[in-house]
C-alpha cells in the first residue's frame, strides 16, 4: 500500500517564473506529458513550465505546448542528461525542479520540495518508497548503487538515481559540465552537491507506473550508472577508489613473497611487480586527492 505523506505547511501556487521553474525531459512520451503538465500548470498557474523535447517522433511536443509548457525541442534524440543541462541553461527560476514526464511523479509533491527548500537545503531529492521500483532487478540495482554512494561519499544516500528533484539553479549550473548526456545525471549531480559540501535532503515519494515504454535498459545502462559512480567518486575521494586497489596489491605481493620464500628461498620478481604497483597506484591516488582538494577548495566557487 503507498505511503501517505503530510501535505507542505505553505502554498507555493504563486510562485513566479523567476522564482520557480519546471523542468520535464521527454521522449515520445505523448501517452502522458499533456496530463503532467496540465497538473503542474493547475498547481503553479505562473511558473515556468519547460518541456525538453528530446527528438520525441510523437506528438509530444504539441500535447505539451497546448497544456501549457514551454517547449524547447532537441532536433535529434541527445539523452535524458542533455535535456536536463538545456533545460536548466534556459530556465529563469531561481529553483529548479527535475520530474519525469511519463506519469510517474506527482506535481501534488512539489510544495514539499519547496518547503524543505526554505529550510535551506540546496538540493531536495524524492526517495522512492518501496513498491515504487519498476522491478524487483532495478530495485535491487539501485540499493546497491545507494550503498557504494554512500561508502564514496561518507553521506547517507537514500536514492542515487531518482530523477525528480529540486535544486538551487546557481549551484546546480555549477556542474553541468560534469553531467553526462545519458540518464545518468541523478547519480552525478547528487554526489557533486555532496562534494562541494552543499546541503542535500530527502523526501519519501512513491512513484507510479510509468505511462508507456522505458527507455532504461537495466544491463547498458545499469553498466554506465556503475562507471559514473566510480568517475564522480574519483572528483568526490579518489584514495577510497585507489587505496583498496594499492592495498590489494600490496598484501597479494606479500603473499606471493611468503610462498616464494618458504618454497625456494627466494624473492619472486611478481612480489616486487606487485609492491612497486602498489605505491604506484597508491601516489596516482594521493595526487588525485590533492587536485580534488584545489578543485573544491572554495564551495561556493565553480570548480575548475
Amino acid at each position: 500500500m503507498p505511503h501517505s505523506f503530510p501535505p507542505a505547511p505553505a502554498d507555493f501556487s504563486t510562485r513566479t517564473a523567476a522564482e520557480l521553474s519546471i523542468i520535464l525531459p521527454a521522449k515520445n512520451e505523448a501517452g502522458a506529458v499533456g496530463n503532467t503538465v496540465a497538473r503542474i500548470r493547475a498547481q503553479f498557474p505562473a511558473a515556468e513550465i519547460l518541456v525538453v523535447n528530446d527528438g520525441s517522433t510523437d506528438d509530444t511536443a504539441a500535447l505539451a505546448a497546448a497544456a501549457g509548457a514551454t517547449v524547447i525541442s532537441h532536433a535529434h534524440s541527445l539523452g535524458n542528461g542533455a535535456a536536463i543541462k538545456t533545460g536548466a541553461r534556459r530556465a529563469q527560476g531561481e529553483i529548479l525542479v527535475f520530474m519525469d514526464a511519463d506519469g510517474q511523479h506527482d506535481p501534488a509533491d512539489i510544495p514539499r520540495f519547496l518547503a524543505k527548500m526554505a529550510e535551506g537545503f540546496d538540493m531536495v531529492v524524492g526517495a522512492r518508497q518501496a513498491g515504487s521500483q519498476a522491478s524487483l532487478g532495478r530495485g535491487l540495482a539501485n540499493r546497491f548503487y545507494n550503498a557504494l554512494a554512500s561508502w564514496m561519499t561518507g553521506q547517507k544516500i537514500e536514492d542515487l538515481t531518482s530523477g525528480f528533484r529540486a535544486v538551487r539553479a546557481e549551484k546546480f549550473r555549477e556542474f553541468l559540465y560534469l553531467l553526462p548526456n545519458g540518464f545518468s545525471y541523478p547519480t552525478t549531480s547528487t554526489m557533486a552537491f555532496f562534494r562541494a559540501g552543499y546541503g542535500v535532503a530527502y523526501l519519501p515519494i512513491n512513484a507510479a507506473k510509468r505511462i508507456g515504454k522505458s527507455h532504461i535498459r537495466l544491463l547498458r545502462d545499469g553498466l554506465r550508472f556503475l562507471l559514473i559512480i566510480f568517475k564522480i567518486g574519483t572528483l568526490y575521494s579518489p584514495l577510497k577508489l585507489f587505496l583498496p586497489v594499492a592495498l590489494l596489491h600490496l598484501i597479494v605481493g606479500l603473499g606471493y613473497y611468503i610462498y616464494t620464500y618458504s618454497e625456494f628461498n627466494r624473492l619472486s620478481l611478481a612480489s616486487v611487480f606487485l609492491w612497486s604497483a602498489s605505491i604506484t597506484i597508491f601516489l596516482i591516488g594521493l595526487v588525485s586527492e590533492q587536485i580534488t582538494q584545489l578543485m573544491y577548495k572554495d564551495s561556493g566557487s565553480k570548480p575548475h
